[in-house]
């Protein structure tokens, strides 16, 4: 199964999936708005528009506030609304405008954009001697709403990973290259960045000017693979999820949400290639009876600690769709870790609570991105109980 390192600090905040890039702020420009915060217990105060973004502080409920402007972010449902705002403080800190009440409108902060910088070619030595070529880098911005990114040996999620970076950080690009395909924070695409110091980073969680091809590959910018809709990976999923439900009790809007998720809406090359949605792994070259082999991957593993290493891993590979949902169903069923989550196969939030409670993955928003997407895709009309 798929594995987060960050701890769970408990869902005081429900984002919604698939939210646009975050916006820089800038130096504001409009005058102070007085607002009031509503919200059940507290409202963290963090260091920029996002839920990643480092806390500052927290704000009690009917609490007064002074907001400079506004700026956009990562979307969140709040009390109040359903919105991508986030109100910059006097203080300097942001707060959602899910949770905020103001007096009269907020004025959008000043932005910036990420600036080229170029780097100048060396004369040559002798006019006789063709010039060297001039090599634009761009120096770019890291967004992620998803933790830290991992820069690569390579243009692919199954290449080793060289080191980690924190959303913000400040990155040379010299060219690009096309590789697996990322669904991330600021867009889905397979390309490529190749680095100032050769390793790669993914186009889907990287600000930058526009750069050149790197020597080899097609001017023009790759476009994402899209192999399926939405609408039409959820079709092709329905079979099975259902049948998962009626042989083992996991309800179908959980299995489908948990498939789009861990696959990337069947983008993932694990899922593209070898038809397994969840990531399951072989066990010592047994793959069950309804996997057809194994495959080995070279992964990124991580401790609960938060130390990541890289390594080899061996996963199911399946004949079809339905086959890898009715292993996901029997993963859940003969594993007593998640058995209490069986007391509740006709209450699909309450079964998912139970699984991501048991451990089936570290990150604290799982189990919101699950619900999220269950009743964004409407994917309860699926559960045949009703």
């Amino acid at each position: 199964m798929r594995q987060y390192a960050r701890r769970f600090a408990g869902p005081l905040l429900v984002f919604a999936v698939g939210a646009g890039p975050v916006a820089a702020p800038g130096t504001a420009n409009a005058a102070a708005v007085s607002a009031k915060i509503d919200v059940r217990t507290t409202l963290k105060v963090r260091s920029g528009p996002s839920l990643a973004g480092k806390v500052l502080g927290s704000l009690r409920d009917n609490q007064r506030v002074s907001v400079v402007c506004a700026v956009t972010g990562q979307r969140v449902r709040g009390s109040v609304r359903t919105t991508t705002q986030w109100d910059k403080l006097s203080s300097g800190g942001y707060v959602t405008h899910a949770y905020v009440r103001s007096s009269g409108a907020i004025k959008r902060c000043a932005t910036s954009s990420p600036q080229a910088v170029a780097v100048k070619a060396k004369k040559p030595a002798k006019a006789k001697k063709p010039a060297k070529a001039v090599t634009t880098n761009k120096v770019g911005t890291v967004r992620s709403s998803d933790g830290k990114v991992n820069i690569r040996s390579g243009p692919s999620t199954t290449a080793a990973v060289r080191r980690v970076v924190a959303s913000g950080k400040k990155l040379t690009g010299v060219c690009y290259v096309t590789g697996a395909t990322v669904r991330g924070t600021v867009r889905t695409t397979s390309q490529w960045n190749k680095l100032s110091d050769g390793n790669y980073i993914s186009h889907a969680y990287f600000v930058t000017a526009a750069l050149k091809a790197c020597p080899g590959t097609p001017a023009t910018a790759p476009k994402p693979v899209v192999s399926q809709t939405p609408e039409q990976f959820i079709k092709a999923a329905v079979p099975g999820a259902q049948l998962g439900w009626r042989e083992y009790g996991v309800p179908a809007s959980v299995t489908i949400a948990q498939a789009i998720l861990e696959s990337g809406w069947g983008r993932s090359g694990l899922s593209s290639v070898d038809r397994n949605y969840f990531g399951i792994k072989c066990q010592n070259g047994r793959y069950g009876t309804l996997a057809n082999g194994c495959h080995e991957y070279t992964t990124q593993e991580c401790t609960k600690a938060g130390s990541c290493f890289t390594t080899t891993a061996t996963f199911r590979t399946y004949a079809s769709m339905a086959h890898s949902f009715r292993d996901h169903g029997n993963f859940l069923r003969v594993n007593p870790r998640y058995a209490p989550a069986f007391n509740y196969t006709k209450n699909a939030n309450a079964f998912i609570w139970n699984v991501w409670k048991a451990g089936y993955a570290t990150d604290p928003n799982y189990y919101t991105k699950i619900t999220t997407l269950m009743a964004q895709q409407k994917l309860y009309q699926y559960d045949t109980w009703k």
